[in-house]
């Protein structure tokens, strides 16, 4: 039974979309919340469980029909996968209750699109295989393009044309690189194909690098790496927040990608191949951070700016990617989690200031005052600070282990001043727009007293989503260690490939 719950991350979030696209729930809005809450819970539930199973007994490796790796499909439960699919089904719960205050009202497919969205996300982390990473992305883009288009309008019907176009343009990229990548390994097993790069020879050499780069360009696009990052700001801050909230997991999606495959694949066993990527990865970084900060400056709105706050997270992790070792990695993992958890509260707690101010919305311009300022004003300072990196928040921790890991490195000269100046950036932008939201007033928009509180759903999520900040300080000490044992795993790579190869049951 072990063996099979690396499949449930999967499985479970089909069936819950299949029931909720069926009768009653097809009818009944009570029935379709009922249903995705309860069957987030179960997912989110599962995860943990496999987390702790992975942790305490090892990888994990499910061949689905008893075909064994490299014959047949393997799902691989390690450390990291495990990780980001308790993420993702954290996430997915969060989501499924803040929608059930009322944004599931705007279309009839919410709840079933939320649970395809998160079974794409999960198979992504969770395959063995580069061809199902390509099924599983076009598996959460499909539900993407439906969520960011939820509610309707002409911003989303423009962001979502662009979306679309730019996706579908990556997918053929993707297909022809793992079509070069097949032809010249015969293999798209990601432990198989990490075995057969360091022999080959001759062009086939320089096939599998165009094929490995035709892949960078894919999970560069992804991720919103620059250039390739023009579509996230619009994408992000037009979709409702409650779908840009979740959509917060997807570009780390594009971040494990690169990780996985130029870790495994291409990383220190490459022979010819070693770190090819590593350069590009580590230029593209530092631009996006740069893009990112100046985008968070520039913005007008709070979801804008926290649409530019995921572009700066996402040149931090790919630059993490770059030094390619343990302590880099490590710190990789406690920053995805803590970035992905602050953007997608922050986004949230967008909605709800917009929805008590009024016409000024979450624009950064006076306006009438928030009905819950104490409520509102305490969460933004709280996310601020978290995003800032400010003691005693899990951005503060996150902050000095990069700083300290990134110290001794040779880019240690270009990362640190850009990183120091996009987190002054940060402070100048975050205090702009809580002076804007909760300071100034302007005495023609009225007053609050006509604006709805809170629905106690969704302070819930937020006040969940922000104390899982403090959460990683307080248990800091069990999500670093974790860190370490997951980065550390993904860096063993003969033993990585002999579970896969070795362990498929």
């Amino acid at each position: 039974m072990i063996q099979h719950l690396a499949s449930l991350p999967i499985l479970l979030p089909m069936l819950a979309a299949i029931i909720l696209l069926l009768p009653p729930c097809g009818k009944s809005l009570f029935a379709r919340r009922l249903t995705s809450s309860l069957m987030a819970i179960l997912t989110f539930a599962v995860t943990v469980l496999l987390l702790v199973q992975v942790k305490d007994n090892g990888i994990i490796v499910y061949a689905i029909g008893n075909w064994s790796a490299p014959f047949g499909i393997v799902l691989v439960a390690d450390m990291l996968s495990t990780l980001l699919v308790t993420l993702t089904a954290f996430l997915g719960v969060g989501v499924a209750l803040y929608g059930c205050a009322g944004d599931d009202e705007q279309g009839s497919f919410f709840h079933p699109l939320i649970h395809f969205l998160i079974l794409g996300v999960n198979g992504a982390f969770l395959t063995g295989d580069l061809f199902n990473v390509f099924v599983f992305f076009e598996v959460l883009l499909i539900a993407s393009y439906a969520l960011l288009m939820h509610g309707g309008g002409k911003p989303k019907t423009r962001a979502a044309l662009h979306y679309v176009i730019l996706n579908l343009v990556g997918s053929s990229v993707f297909l022809i690189g793992l079509g070069i990548l097949y032809g010249v390994l015969g293999t798209l097993n990601i432990a198989d194909m990490a075995n057969k790069v360091p022999l080959l020879t001759g062009d086939d050499v320089y096939l599998a690098k165009a094929g490995g780069l035709l892949l960078l360009v894919v999970f560069a696009l992804k991720s919103a790496l620059l250039p390739l990052h023009l579509w996230l700001p619009n994408a992000y801050s037009s979709a409702t927040p409650v779908v840009a909230a979740l959509f917060a997991i997807m570009t780390k999606v594009g971040v494990y990608a690169t990780l996985r495959v130029y870790t495994v694949i291409f990383g220190e066993q490459a022979g010819e191949l070693e770190h090819m990527a590593q350069s590009w990865l580590w230029a593209l970084a530092i631009a996006t951070i740069v893009i990112g900060a100046i985008g968070v400056l520039a913005a007008q709105d709070l979801r804008k700016l926290t649409a530019n706050l995921v572009l700066v997270s996402v040149g931090t992790l790919v630059a993490l990617v770059a030094l390619q070792n343990i302590n880099a990695t490590a710190a990789l993992l406690y920053y995805l989690v803590h970035s992905t958890l602050v953007t997608a509260a922050l986004f949230l707690l967008a909605d709800l200031i917009a929805t008590q101010r009024g016409k000024a919305g979450d624009r950064l311009v006076g306006g009438r005052a928030v009905k819950q300022p104490f409520l509102l004003g305490a969460c933004f300072i709280i996310a601020g600070l978290t995003v800032i990196g400010m003691p005693p928040f899990s951005g503060f921790v996150g902050k000095i282990w990069i700083l300290k890991t990134t110290l001794n490195s040779e880019q240690a000269l270009v990362f640190w001043p850009v990183y120091l100046i996009m987190s002054l950036a940060l402070i100048v932008a975050i205090s702009r727009a809580g002076t804007s939201l909760f300071w100034e007033r302007k005495d023609k928009t009225g007053d609050a007293s006509d604006a709805a509180n809170a629905h106690p759903l969704q302070v819930t999520v937020l006040v969940g989503l922000l104390a899982s900040s403090i959460l990683l300080v307080i248990f800091g000490d069990v999500a670093t260690q974790y860190a370490l044992e997951a980065a550390t795993q993904l860096h063993d790579i003969s033993g990585g490939i002999n579970a896969v190869l070795k362990g498929g049951m």
